[in-house]
């Protein structure tokens, strides 16, 4: 009997897949500069649900909501440059209204509006030297 291999699914569906996903984040947008109440920060670390821990530049850690808005069209990820929306009546929380690209960021550094401190590498995963796991004291006796 002679088997012939039906062909390999390789795309992602129809064209159905295309429809309603407007790509218009990619073209050049408006910097924009934090206003009374907003406050720059740079992710700190994921913790799912959408919310993530942010340093924020005026020196608080605070722990950040993203708005329903950049919750599935815009991927945060660790060490990214954000645009934080305070809370009046709770200064430990915040809300993400933007992410900066990498090159946004380095313009807001260059204009000033960031410390040169900020570290704006794509690769680099903690931001600040905040490497939490170090100098933990184990005596593997004990275990």
């Amino acid at each position: 009997a002679l088997v012939v291999a039906m062909p390999k699914n390789k795309g992602k569906g129809g064209k159905n897949r295309r429809r309603g996903k407007n790509d218009n984040d990619r073209d050049k947008r408006e910097l924009v500069f934090k206003e009374d109440g907003q406050e720059y920060a740079q992710v700190l670390r994921m913790l799912g649900n959408g919310r993530l821990d942010a340093l924020c530049f005026d020196g608080q850690k605070r722990l950040c909501h993203i708005r329903g808005k950049l919750r599935k069209k815009v991927w945060v990820n660790v060490g990214d440059i954000v645009l934080l929306g305070l809370r009046d009546f709770q200064d430990a929380k915040a809300d993400v209204i933007m992410k900066y690209t990498a090159d946004e960021a380095r313009n807001l550094k260059a204009l000033g509006e960031l410390p040169d401190t900020t570290k704006i590498n794509e690769t680099d995963v903690t931001a600040m030297g905040e490497d939490e796991d170090e100098d933990v004291p184990f005596d593997f006796d004990e275990v």
